[in-house]
């Protein structure tokens, strides 16, 4: 909805992501920059705006995914707005079918292009990705490539607090695990770890995807993001959620999405954002905080 998500990877990178990331012995492979075309006269349709672009982008994005999972890897798409998720996690699922997805926002992202009030795309891409809401989605043009790859059980969503009310019906009619603020008030981010990990991984081991939201975080940490939402996950939770991600040994993927460089109001609360993102990936891939080895 707002531009400028598209400096969000550059700046990343600028922040050293790559050196740090083989500074603590990982075999990095930079797969380049997808470049994504505007299409001219890409009118809404339904409740979607620029659906035509947003299709494009993911359709192209799905097959880098897909690419990088041929070959090994484990595969981080740096966004980008969180409607990259629709491809991100279509072309995982494309060479690992049985995945699990952990969620990680202040937001769904579920409305369907119908439900949607606002018509921004990236609130809607978890509904193009779950097959239990095929029916429920009109055909959007830019989108007949994709076929949904998720079922409600597989995707559990960390951090919400900002929840439309269709969208809240349509977690309670799908079962959709989630845990809200107030959860992990109440039960505290290694709890909350234990019962998503029980839940994706008890009945086989399989990969993860990550799908992380800076919105998710507290906007004290991130504030250069477009949707912030007070009262948010902890720098020290959020890194936990990915150390724990990163013992399991089944993480395969990593998104991190929505990092707007141009709606941070002062230097620092990009510089903020940024490195904080940079955290993220780098506890996701084994970085241990310098604390006292038990």
């Amino acid at each position: 909805a707002r531009p400028g998500t598209e400096e969000g990877p550059e700046a990343v990178k600028k922040a050293g992501l790559i050196k740090k990331l083989t500074d603590q012995g990982c075999d990095v492979k930079d797969y380049g920059a997808l470049h994504f075309d505007d299409i001219n006269d890409d009118r809404p349709c339904h409740n979607a705006k620029n659906p035509r672009t947003v299709g494009r982008a993911n359709e192209k994005l799905a097959s880098a995914v897909a690419e990088v999972k041929k070959d090994g890897r484990t595969c981080v798409v740096v966004g980008g707005d969180h409607s990259l998720g629709i491809g991100s996690i279509s072309g995982h699922a494309k060479i690992h079918p049985d995945l699990g997805v952990i969620w990680f926002d202040a937001h769904t992202d579920i409305n369907t292009p119908v439900t949607s009030l606002s018509g921004n795309m990236h609130g809607q891409p978890v509904a193009f990705l779950l097959k239990e809401l095929k029916d429920k989605m009109p055909d959007i043009p830019g989108f007949s490539w994709i076929t949904p790859c998720l079922s409600a059980e597989d995707i559990v969503y960390i951090g919400l607090r900002d929840v439309d009310d269709a969208e809240h019906c349509i977690l309670k009619s799908l079962g959709i695990k989630y845990y809200s603020m107030t959860e992990i008030d109440q039960l505290g981010i290694g709890k909350v770890m234990e019962e998503t990990l029980h839940y994706l991984l008890a009945n086989k081991k399989r990969p993860i995807h990550l799908s992380f939201d800076v919105d998710g975080l507290d906007p004290s940490l991130t504030p250069a993001t477009g949707t912030p939402v007070p009262g948010g996950v902890t720098l020290r939770e959020g890194i936990f959620v990915a150390e724990e991600l990163y013992r399991t040994g089944l993480l395969s993927a990593v998104d991190i999405m929505e990092i707007n460089p141009c709606l941070g109001k002062t230097q620092e609360g990009v510089d903020s954002t940024v490195n904080t993102a940079v955290s993220i990936i780098l506890s996701c891939f084994g970085q241990e905080l310098k604390e006292l080895r038990h």
